[in-house]
């Protein structure tokens, strides 16, 4: 059971640092990880404070 446990600890560090380096070097491979330019519109109205 201690095998095991510690193969799956090993696993999630290894992909953890997979994620990471993908994160890191994603850019000089070609992803884009900016998001799509949007713009938001939204109407507000203000109203006198009672003070």
């Amino acid at each position: 059971m201690g095998k095991l446990i510690l193969f799956i600890v090993a696993l999630l560090c290894i992909a953890a640092l997979g994620l990471v380096g993908y994160a890191y070097l994603g850019p000089m491979l070609g992803a884009d990880f900016a998001p799509a330019p949007t713009e938001i519109r939204q109407p507000l109205t203000l109203s006198p404070a009672d003070g």
